[in-house]
C-alpha cells in the first residue's frame, strides 16, 4: 500500500477535519446534515478560526446542528424561540465574534418569530441559518408555521392555514442579506454561506431542508423529489474572494453582475430571470409573493442591502468588545455613584 496522502492545510494551518463538530445524531438523509458539512467546507476555505465563532440555537432537530461543526468554537444553546435575544446579548458582549446562528421553522417562525423580527430591526451582525422543513419532526411531524395550505401528512391531517415566509418576514423587518436555498443544491448553499459570513449585518439563510422521517413525499414542496424538480434558481452564484479583479460591468440576461460585499469581497451572479434584481426590496417582496402563489421555488439571493450600520455600529461600541473592558470602565466609581442617587 502507497504512503497515506496528508490533508490538505488552510491559510492559518488547520485541516478540514479540524472544522468537524461531533458525530451527527439525526436521521440518515437529514438535510441539516448536509447544511453542517457545508458550513464545515466554508469555515475551511475561508481559513476561519474557530476560537473566534460562536454557534447559536433554539430547541428542534435544526438546533441540534451545530453541535457537529466547529468543535472548537463557542456555543450557546438557548430555549426554544429565544436564541436571537441570546445573540444579541453575546455580540453586544462581544461584537468581534464571528456568529452562526442555526434554528428552524419552529423555532423561527412560531415561538419565536417576534425575537427573530427585532434581532433583523436592530441588524446583529451573525450568519442566521433557518433549516425549513415544514414539520416539528422532534416530536413526531406536527404542521410548523411554515407548511404548504393544504398539505396533508399521515397523522397531523390537513394544513388549513396559510405558511409564513422566512424570508419575506426577514426583508419587512429590515434584514440586508435574505437568500433561500436548498440543502440538496450543495453547491449554492456553500456559496450563499461564504457571502453571507462576509456581511456587516443580520445574513438570514432560509434553506429547504427535508425531513426524511416526516415530511419527504413527493408532493410536499419541502421533499427532496419536489426540491430537485421544481428548484427555480434567480441566478447564478459563485463567491468572488477581495483580491478578484472586477470586470464586468452590464448585467443583462445570462451575463454577470459582482454586487459589492462590506469586506471588499463580492457576490458573482449570472442573471436567469430576465428582470429580477437583488437590491430591489419591492420587487423582492413581489417576486416572493408570486412565487407563493405559483408554487414555485425560488433559490438564490433574494434581497440586498449593505446600507444599515448593524447593531455595534449603531451603540458605537468601539474597537474593544465590552467584555474585554477593565471594571473601572464599566461602572461608575463610589464618588459618580453617590452624586447620581443624590440627585434622586
Amino acid at each position: 500500500m502507497g504512503a497515506t496522502r496528508p490533508e490538505r492545510l488552510n491559510l492559518i494551518g488547520l485541516t478540514r477535519a479540524d472544522y468537524n463538530g461531533g458525530p451527527s445524531t439525526l436521521c440518515q438523509g437529514c438535510g441539516h446534515n448536509s447544511i453542517s458539512s457545508q458550513i464545515i467546507q466554508v469555515a475551511y476555505e475561508l481559513s476561519i478560526r474557530p476560537y473566534e465563532v460562536i454557534k447559536l440555537s433554539g430547541i428542534g432537530c435544526s438546533s441540534k446542528s451545530p453541535a457537529y461543526f466547529l468543535g472548537q468554537s463557542f456555543g450557546f444553546n438557548a430555549l426554544h424561540g429565544r436564541m436571537p435575544a441570546i445573540a444579541t446579548g453575546a455580540l453586544t458582549a462581544n461584537h468581534t465574534l464571528r456568529a452562526i446562528g442555526v434554528s428552524g421553522d419552529g423555532d423561527t417562525g412560531s415561538i419565536g418569530l417576534g425575537q427573530f423580527k427585532h434581532l433583523l430591526r436592530r441588524n446583529v451582525r451573525m450568519v442566521y441559518i433557518v433549516e425549513n422543513n415544514g414539520v416539528y419532526g422532534l416530536t413526531k411531524g406536527q404542521f410548523s408555521a411554515t407548511a404548504d395550505q393544504g398539505q396533508v401528512l399521515k397523522y397531523a391531517g390537513e394544513n388549513e392555514f396559510p405558511p409564513v415566509d422566512i424570508c419575506m418576514e426577514a426583508i419587512i423587518a429590515g434584514a440586508g442579506f435574505v437568500a433561500r436555498s436548498f440543502s440538496g443544491d450543495a453547491a449554492q448553499v456553500r456559496e450563499l454561506l461564504k457571502a453571507a459570513m462576509s456581511f456587516n449585518g443580520t445574513a438570514v439563510l432560509d434553506i429547504i431542508s427535508p425531513c426524511v422521517a416526516f415530511n419527504n413525499h413527493d408532493s410536499s414542496t419541502k421533499s427532496y423529489s419536489y426540491g430537485k424538480e421544481h428548484e427555480l434558481p434567480l441566478h447564478e452564484l459563485g463567491w468572488v474572494p477581495p483580491s478578484a479583479e472586477i470586470v464586468i460591468e452590464t448585467y443583462e440576461p445570462g451575463e454577470m453582475r459582482l454586487v459589492d460585499m462590506p469586506d471588499g469581497s463580492y457576490i458573482q451572479l449570472r442573471k436567469l430571470e430576465e428582470d429580477y434584481d437583488p437590491t430591489d426590496r419591492l420587487g423582492a417582496m413581489h417576486r416572493l409573493q408570486w412565487a407563493q402563489q405559483q408554487q414555485e421555488f425560488i433559490t438564490g439571493l433574494i434581497y440586498y442591502n449593505p446600507q444599515r450600520p448593524n447593531l455595534a455600529q449603531t451603540l458605537r461600541l468601539g474597537e474593544t468588545p465590552l467584555a474585554q473592558l477593565p471594571a473601572e470602565k464599566l461602572r461608575p466609581s463610589s464618588e459618580k455613584l453617590a452624586q447620581l442617587m443624590a440627585k434622586l
